[in-house]
């Protein structure tokens, strides 16, 4: 029987990745994002793929959610919390209080909403697994990123409270933590350190690899191949666990 898979955040960059793995391998996957064009095109271009369009961090939008899932899927075997926003880029003494509400919303309080509702279609298959997206931010402290390493950290306690909660019924809960992950939202990132720092956007890049024994930015599509195999049957008996994929990085700066 194929995987039935429900990833947040699936529109674009770690998320679609995911997806069209996922699909590679035979699974039916529904994607939940928030951008209802990338949904859309998503959708029309993929068969295998179902999508929703809502904010994780609303209980309604949840609940539609889950009824579509119920609908597009029949159940779930596999739930990738992916969706979460980076917040603002200054130190706490400046940062938004409302940005840092904002960032708790989406990052920790709709991981919960997406979660909570899953746990009673994941109970029903027979090899479940969940896989949280943390960071790199969720292994260190991350100067003037305090929202973003708060709930990165935080879903690490969730993922491994769920594990506990969730393997006697052979649901397994795991992390897995990006380093500095191509595409554009990590040369946002750089940009938004540079006018902290005063420095350039190119050397915020090369302070960054400053800390990583392998030079290289990481591939969405190995974050995928990750996520596959923790999803899958040689993976029955890890949970609880961090994965860092992130060049062996030594600090998130």
């Amino acid at each position: 029987m194929s995987q039935r898979v429900l990833i947040t955040a699936g529109g674009g960059g770690i998320g679609l990745a995911v997806a069209k793995a996922f699909v590679a391998q035979g699974a039916r996957v529904h994607i939940s994002d928030i951008n209802a064009e990338a949904v859309a095109a998503i959708v029309a271009e993929n068969p295998a793929i179902t999508g929703s369009v809502g904010d994780v961090s609303k209980p309604e939008d949840v609940d539609a959610l889950f009824a579509e899932v119920r609908e597009q899927l029949g159940g779930l075997d596999v739930l990738v919390n992916n969706a979460g926003i980076p917040g603002a880029t200054a130190p706490v003494e400046e940062y938004p209080a409302e940005t840092f509400a904002a960032v708790i919303g989406v990052n920790l309080q709709g991981t919960f909403n997406v979660t909570q509702r899953a746990i009673p279609l994941l109970k029903e298959s027979e090899a479940a697994s969940i896989i949280t997206m943390s960071s790199l931010a969720g292994r260190f402290g991350y100067p003037n990123r305090v929202a973003y390493s708060t709930t990165k950290w935080g879903l690490v306690g969730f993922a491994k409270t769920l594990a506990m909660e969730l393997g006697p019924f052979g649901i397994t809960s795991n992390t897995v933590h990006p380093g500095a992950v191509e595409g554009p939202r990590i040369m946002g990132v750089f940009e938004g350190r540079a006018k902290v720092s005063g420095r350039t956007v190119q050397e915020e890049i090369d302070r960054a690899m400053e800390n990583q024994s392998v030079k290289k930015f990481i591939a969405p599509e190995d974050i995928a191949a990750l996520i596959l195999f923790l999803a899958g049957p040689h993976a029955r008996t890890i949970s609880g666990q961090m994965f860092p994929i992130d060049g062996d990085s030594k600090a998130a700066q």
